[in-house]
């Protein structure tokens, strides 16, 4: 089964749980590592997650991955914080985010650049506002290839 299959049926899978106690998914990832495969679930919620949550969308995810079985493969999965550093992926991250300060890689050179640092200004119709130190940057959010939080 293809790598996109796999992420959809796990993020179909976690949907039940999200917005338990302010439950969200962050990002899922499923790679190889040497021998072994990882299913990845980074999961967060308002004041950070515990282990018992961790644990929770373990148990949860298992049994739908077990019934769906959509890795033919063995694999490792892992549930666990997005870490200090978090991804910004979708639009209620950029606008949840607002004030704080992130990195971003677009895709291509907007103008000269491809990264740019700063605090993060707002979202509105599809672009990211960032002032950096050259100023407030308008980046379109499908030329942002990775954005994260900076610690």
């Amino acid at each position: 089964m293809s790598k996109n299959k796999v992420l959809d049926i796990a993020e179909l899978l976690f949907k039940p749980l999200e917005g338990i106690n302010g439950l969200e998914l962050v990002d899922i990832e499923f790679v190889k590592e040497g021998e072994s495969h990882y299913l990845r679930v980074f999961i967060d919620k308002p004041g950070g997650i515990s282990l018992e949550d961790c644990k929770m969308v373990n148990e949860e995810l298992s049994q739908g991955l077990d019934r769906e079985d959509p890795i033919p493969q063995s694999y490792i999965l892992e549930v666990s914080s997005p870490g200090l550093n978090r991804p910004l992926k979708k639009e209620k991250d950029f606008q949840r985010f607002t004030g704080r300060e992130v990195k971003i890689k677009t895709f291509v050179p907007l103008g000269e650049q491809k990264v740019f640092k700063g605090i993060l200004k707002g979202f509105n119709q599809g672009i990211v506002s960032v002032e950096t130190e050259a100023g407030v940057k308008e980046i379109p959010l499908d030329k942002i290839a990775k954005a994260n939080l900076v610690f």
